[in-house]
Formats: structure tokens, C-alpha cells, sequence
């Protein structure tokens, strides 16, 4: 590790503090790097102290945070996650492989497997696989990978596309209606027809009720912009597309296709492209944005073939790591 950094402090929780460093270090890194290092998830759990992670902080001799890297092992029945940021200034220091080297080396709750035995006791497997992304597919973040370990498992796309160009009209099947989700009623429903839209999905399809409620407590929330399709004589649910807005001081901003689903036993008939259309147009028309974007797993063929003939286009990878 490089002399420009002298310690790694440890932690189960942040405080308000390091919380605000860590927000700083990822801006100055997404700046630098054109892709924000963190996902989502963790930024929420950030600032949520009720569930314990392991976070390590590196710090420079003037007191400076110049690295942060977090261990998810929340979930048992999942990987384990490993994030990890350094400071475009204190990079190729050594700074990452410490924090990596660090992280790695703490003990991770292994997965209770069944013992059939009568009469024994259920083991827990000493270790369990790590997943780790590189956003916006970093050379750097690459060769750590590799140098630890890890294979690339998979690619998520970032594709966008300009909302000043032509779009077509929305032409949704017969029978089936728009309108915008409603907190605290559709909630359950939505849910349901999530898990099932996603259901091969690794992190989407296994949201509960919590990951739903956080973000809907979220400042960029918008109802207006999360459009469900349904069924107009039943009032089932037959799909969604919740935009999404960020907006950073000093840059201009960007819509999303948050997220985008449909009923499985309504495939094929035209309501993802119906809905994508419309909550472009929303995008455009209600919030006053000239482009958007959206994320795509590199292996969902048929979702990507769709994009690509709504005039998305590639922008950026981001690569997943595993170590078994």
C-alpha cells in the first residue's frame, strides 16, 4: 500500500460522516470514470444503519478518505457482494488490492446445507462464492479482478438513445389499459407480477416489500412515471415501466427505464414496446428530457433486439465478477 495511506479502519456501521465521505469519493470516481461505482443497492443501505455490512475505509495521512470497499453477506441464501472504490488521484498506489486483499480475508457466514443423517447437525460450508461488478468495465478494475481470483461471469449493458429523435405511438393490445401505480395499493400486486416477469432474473426478481417501500420513500420517486399495464375488464396486472430521473448538480439530466416488465402469458403481443414508447414519451413530454437510458443483461437476447429497434444504442459495460 502506498505511504499515502496509512490506515484501514474497519466497521460494521457508518456514521452520518463517513457516510457523506463515501457519497464524495464514489461523485469524484463516477466523474473521473464516466460510471458510478456503486450500485444502487448499496448507496440505499448506505444510509440505512439497521442492516450491518462490513465497510473499510482507507485513509490518507491528512485525513483524507481515499478508498472505501463493502462486504454484503446480508442475504444468505446469495453470494456474497463485494464493492469497491479508490480515488482517481491515489490510484495505482495499491490502495485497491489492500482494501480487496482485506475484504476478502474477513470470514464470510457460509449457507446452512441439509445433513440427512438422524440425529445430526446441520453444517455451514466454511466459505461461500463472491460476486464483485466493475462499472463501466475499468481496465483497472479488470486486472484486480483477475490478479484475485475472479472470473467474468457476465455483462450488463448501459444502451441510450435521444428522446429528440422520432417516437412512435404507443399501441397497446385490446383489452389492456394504462394507468399510474398507486403507493400502498398496488404495492402487493405489483410485487407479485415482478417475481414473476423476473423470475430468472439474479436480483430483480427477488425484491420484497422493503426494496419497493425504500425506494418509493426515495426524493426521485415519481407515480406519475411508474405506468402499469392492465387488464381493463379484470384489473390485472399485465406489466410496468418505472422511469426513472437522476439529476446531478452541474450535469445535465438523464431518464431511465428503471425497470420494465411484463406478464410472462403476455408475451408477444406488443406491450413491452407499448409500454417502453410511453414512458419514453413521459420522459420527454411530462419531464422535459432529451435522452434517456437503460441497463440490459448482455444474455437477454430478445430484450436487447427490442431496444435496439426503439433506437437505444450501446453506451457502457458493466462486468460481473465471480469467485467460486
Amino acid at each position: 500500500m502506498s505511504a499515502r495511506t496509512i490506515r484501514l479502519d474497519g466497521s460494521e456501521r457508518l456514521d452520518p460522516t463517513q457516510v457523506t465521505q463515501v457519497l464524495a469519493l464514489a461523485r469524484a470516481a463516477g466523474d473521473a470514470d464516466g460510471a458510478d461505482p456503486l450500485d444502487e443497492q448499496l448507496l440505499l443501505r448506505l444510509r440505512d444503519d439497521r442492516t450491518p455490512a462490513t465497510h473499510l475505509l482507507a485513509w490518507a495521512e491528512d485525513g483524507t478518505l481515499v478508498g472505501y470497499a463493502n462486504l454484503d453477506t446480508d442475504d444468505p441464501a446469495a453470494d456474497a457482494g463485494v464493492a469497491l472504490v479508490v480515488h482517481p488521484a491515489y490510484r495505482r498506489q495499491g490502495t485497491g488490492r489492500a482494501l480487496a486483499q482485506e475484504l476478502l480475508a474477513r470470514p464470510t457466514p457460509g449457507r446452512e446445507v441439509s445433513a440427512f443423517a438422524a440425529g445430526a447437525t446441520p453444517q455451514a460450508v466454511p466459505s461461500r462464492p463472491v460476486r464483485a461488478w466493475a462499472h463501466g468495465d475499468h481496465p483497472s478494475a479488470a486486472a484486480l479482478a483477475v490478479g484475485l481470483g475472479f472470473r467474468r461471469a457476465r455483462v450488463l449493458w448501459q444502451l441510450r438513445r435521444p428522446l429528440t429523435a422520432p417516437l412512435s405511438e404507443p399501441r397497446l393490445p385490446n383489452g389492456v389499459t394504462l394507468r399510474t401505480f398507486v403507493p400502498g395499493v398496488d404495492d402487493e400486486a405489483w410485487l407479485a407480477l415482478n417475481a414473476r416477469a423476473f423470475a430468472d432474473h439474479p436480483e430483480q426478481g427477488r425484491w420484497t416489500i422493503d426494496d419497493l417501500r425504500v425506494r418509493l420513500a426515495e426524493p426521485w420517486f415519481d407515480a406519475a412515471g411508474f405506468l402499469l399495464a392492465e387488464e381493463s375488464a379484470t384489473g390485472r396486472l399485465l406489466g410496468f415501466h418505472w422511469t426513472k430521473v437522476h439529476e446531478r448538480p452541474g450535469s445535465a439530466s438523464i431518464g431511465e427505464v428503471y425497470v420494465l416488465g411484463v406478464e410472462p402469458s403476455a408475451h408477444g403481443g406488443g406491450l413491452g414496446r407499448a409500454l417502453t414508447t410511453a414512458g419514453l414519451a413521459y420522459l420527454r413530454e411530462q419531464r422535459g428530457l432529451d435522452r434517456v437510458m437503460l441497463y440490459v443483461d448482455e444474455s437477454n437476447t430478445g430484450a436487447v433486439a427490442l431496444y435496439q429497434r426503439l433506437g437505444f444504442a450501446r453506451w457502457s459495460a458493466h462486468v460481473h465478477y465471480q469467485r467460486d
